[in-house]
């Protein structure tokens, strides 16, 4: 339980701190601490000596201990990653020894949480499978408590709190020495400490290239998708930070609308000069501080609709910041809802003249164009699938608007490129002829970079509607129309993408550097925009992300990850094996048992990583579908555990258990899409509960597998703590691998094929079964 509330609470701490992509660095390095845990156990043979009870005494005050260091330390360390890519110079070794100290806090702490759980795994042998199983349901706690104490206490003091737990634990255990004793009370006094006096825990200084150090907040709150972040008054306005990334703003508004003449020549006045006269009613998708709802008001739209995800955002229009802004959540007409604004589409039955999706980066095109913060992110707002569900909701003569921050249009319109080409198949989709003739784009200076803004409509735009935007485009200063029906040499990129003929896209594009292809649910990554193999051929080349921002920088991470991964996980989960490699040396079957526990720890990842990304879909939070499809496969892989001692003398039932996962599998493949439009339509309580059911086939069936292959091996050794040892450090190895190459795979491939594959590990897995069991000879042996 407290290793996956350290994870879940970290994940979200190094998003704030670094970016969203390095939050894989977390969960490969809570997998790997794992792991080193029971290899530590193995190749120790004093630590072999120890009772259970004194090692899971010093573990837990060892987690605790280093938990609180560590967090410290993560707190305050100076880094800049985007240093790291400049190569061979002073600034790029600083930061890689920055980010290695960084890793090495997150690190230590599951190390002796991995330690207690492999003592406890291998101190009964004969009742693994109960054991094994225990483990499961605890860390599926985890889950479900850990949204609650992310939002209510946030994630610093989550960690903190658990420190507090892993303390007590050890308290259970008496030591008769005195050292022990003080500084097991010191920790707890520090915890006790931490979690009731406010501030007495360091603030989080973020990386340099997203620095606030430097910005006065007057409120700051953590929630379910980011952290809040207000300024202090500035320029009539409060600036509001998402992860420490300029996201938003809240408009000072004392009900007068003569007041904001200035929004007549502001990019957001450009939707509403499509309409004569103003459109009757508007949905605005992701409102954030309400600069939107304030524009549409302004613009004289009497129906104005607007989602934000975030449930802390909409709380500063609704309780902090209603004064402020002018009660702007209840002026007529304006109804705010907290939630996924897919969901949302999908579950109205209204048709709106106006539906405006407000991209996360719109107010601050530089500050995360600069970062590539969104590159690794899922997002299903931008995708051929959701496009359809717009048009649905669509008046014939309604416009969906699209907002992106470019950081060079001229060389690399890239977001807005992207959505054209979205927007064009699913506009083929409709079969509309001609679609270059639904689309406008034009751009505003928001220097140093641009706010480009899309606009599609069911019907061709007219003549008359061309020429109305045509004439107001050029009267706000800095902008200019970059696309037109009509108009050619306006920028080439976007002219190629809208106008090209169907199902010649991708030909068009051959020569262009980046993809630009349209996105799709089953790999709903906006943001990838250069393929993996480019990357790795120029890997070794520097990148300057002041001049190239968002090239490749999130790719190169996972990359790196991935060769990180390799090389730490073989350091610590497979070369300490050396020193014991008389007694490994006689373990029998180990090439069936390294296959066998190999390809649980790849497949398991490649299946629980897959169905958390496509399950967003259905709960709109990526927090709550985290949360839910953990805690259903923990505890369903927990009770498929408890159960596997049943199935490991039965060829029979292992043949079902091949059947049921295989049907499983095809069935999400094939069902889970229409399932969820159709669970979707249900409230929030409801979808949770489906999706925890939905989940239950596939965690009872892989749930099996670990026990039964774990109770195998040590049946059939001398040394059943070392061979069991070995196997977890096998497993782990492959899940650190697999907790990346999952994302890899579903951002080059698509989620059906990740998922395939994952399907495919475990029937290898079932094949080797039958081997682990093999009597061996002596010559075999050696």
């Amino acid at each position: 339980m407290c290793g996956l509330l350290i994870e879940i609470s970290y994940t979200r701490i190094v998003s704030y701190k670094l970016f969203y992509y390095y939050t894989y660095l977390v969960i490969g390095l809570a997998l790997l601490g794992l792991g080193c845990g029971g290899v530590l156990l193995t190749i120790s043979s004093r630590l072999r000596q120890l009772s259970k009870n004194i090692i899971l005494e010093k573990s837990g005050f060892l987690a605790a201990i280093t938990l609180i260091c560590g967090y410290f330390i993560v707190a305050k360390i100076p880094i800049n990653t985007t240093k790291i890519w400049d190569y061979g110079t002073l600034d790029s070794f600083r930061n890689v020894c920055s980010l290695v100290i960084l890793c090495l806090s997150l690190f230590i702490p599951f190390v002796a949480i991995g330690l207690a759980i492999s003592s406890l795994l291998s101190s009964r042998p004969e009742r693994i499978n109960r054991l094994y199983a225990t483990d499961l349901v605890g860390a599926a706690l985890a889950c479900i408590i850990a949204i609650p104490l992310q939002i209510s206490l946030g994630p610093p003091l989550t960690i903190i709190l658990t420190a507090m737990i892993l303390s007590l634990i050890s308290f259970f255990y008496q030591s008769s020495e005195v050292l022990t004793k003080i500084s097991k009370i010191s920790i707890l006094v520090i915890t006790l400490l931490a979690v009731t006096i406010p501030n007495f825990i360091p603030e989080i200084k973020t990386e340099n290239i997203k620095s606030t150090a430097e910005i006065e907040f007057e409120h700051s709150e953590w929630g379910p998708v980011f952290r809040i972040d207000v300024q202090k008054e500035l320029f009539d306005r409060h600036l509001i930070y998402h992860d420490a990334l300029l996201g938003s703003n809240i408009i000072k508004f004392d009900g007068n609308f003569s007041k904001l003449s200035h929004l007549e020549n502001d990019p957001r006045s450009i939707p509403f000069r499509t309409f004569e006269p103003s459109p009757e009613n508007a949905l605005i998708i992701g409102s954030a501080g309400g600069h939107e709802i304030l524009s549409s008001l302004f613009f004289q739209t009497k129906s104005i609709e607007a989602v934000e995800l975030n449930p802390v955002t909409t709380s500063l229009l609704k309780e902090k910041y209603y004064s402020y802004s002018g009660g702007l959540i209840n002026q007529p007409g304006v109804k705010l809802t907290t939630g996924d604004g897919r969901t949302h589409l999908t579950r109205s039955n209204k048709i709106y003249d106006l539906i405006w999706f407000v991209a996360p980066d719109s107010y601050a095109a530089n500050n995360s164009a600069s970062s590539g913060a969104f590159v690794l992110s899922e997002s299903y707002l931008y995708t051929v699938e959701m496009l359809d569900e717009a048009f649905e909701h669509l008046t014939e003569e309604g416009v969906i608007v699209a907002q992106f921050g470019e950081y060079d249009f001229d060389q690399r319109p890239n977001r807005t490129a992207r959505y054209v080409s979205t927007a064009y198949e699913s506009l083929t989709g409709l079969n509309v002829e001609n679609p270059s003739e639904h689309i406008v784009v034009a751009t505003s200076l928001d220097y140093p970079a641009s706010l480009s803004t899309i606009l599609i409509k069911k019907k061709p735009f007219s003549a008359v509607e061309l020429k109305r935007l045509s004439k107001h485009v050029e009267s706000i200063e800095g902008t200019k129309i970059r696309y037109m029906p009509n108009q050619k040499g306006l920028n080439k990129t976007i002219e190629l993408v809208a106008s090209s003929p169907y199902g010649q896209l991708k030909d068009a594009l051959d020569n262009y550097p980046y993809n630009l292809s349209p996105v799709h649910d089953n790999a709903p990554f906006f943001w990838h925009f250069q393929n993996f193999s480019d990357v790795l051929n120029e890997i070794l080349e520097p990148v300057d992300p002041a001049r190239d921002p968002e090239v490749a920088v999130g790719e190169r991470v996972l990359i790196l990850l991935l060769i990180i991964s390799v090389l730490l996980a073989a350091t610590f989960l497979l070369l300490p094996f050396y020193l014991i490699r008389k007694d490994w040396s006689e373990l029998p079957n180990k090439k069936a048992s390294f296959s066998y526990f190999a390809a649980l720890g790849i497949g398991f990842m490649l299946l629980e990583i897959t169905m958390i990304q496509k399950l967003v879909l259905l709960l709109g939070y990526p927090t709550y579908s985290l949360a839910v499809t953990l805690a259903s496969l923990l505890i369903f892989t927990g009770i498929g555990s408890a159960s596997s001692s049943f199935i490991s003398n039965k060829p029979k039932l292992r043949l079902w258990l091949l059947i049921i996962l295989s049907t499983t599998t095809a069935s999400y493949l094939i069902g889970l899409t229409p399932l969820t439009n159709l669970l979707i339509q249900f409230p929030l309580w409801f979808r949770f509960f489906s999706a925890f059911i939905i989940l239950a086939p596939l965690g009872l069936c892989l749930g099996v597998f670990m026990p039964l292959g774990l109770g195998s091996i040590a049946r059939i050794s001398n040394s059943p703590t070392i061979y069991i040892s070995w196997a977890w450090a096998i497993n782990g190895f492959f899940s650190v691998i697999g907790s990346v190459l999952t994302t890899i795979l579903a951002m080059t491939y698509g989620f059906g094929f990740t998922q395939s594959l994952g399907l495919t590990f475990y029937l290898i897995a079932i094949l080797i079964f039958p081997h682990l069991s093999k009597p061996v000879t002596r010559q075999e042996l050696l």
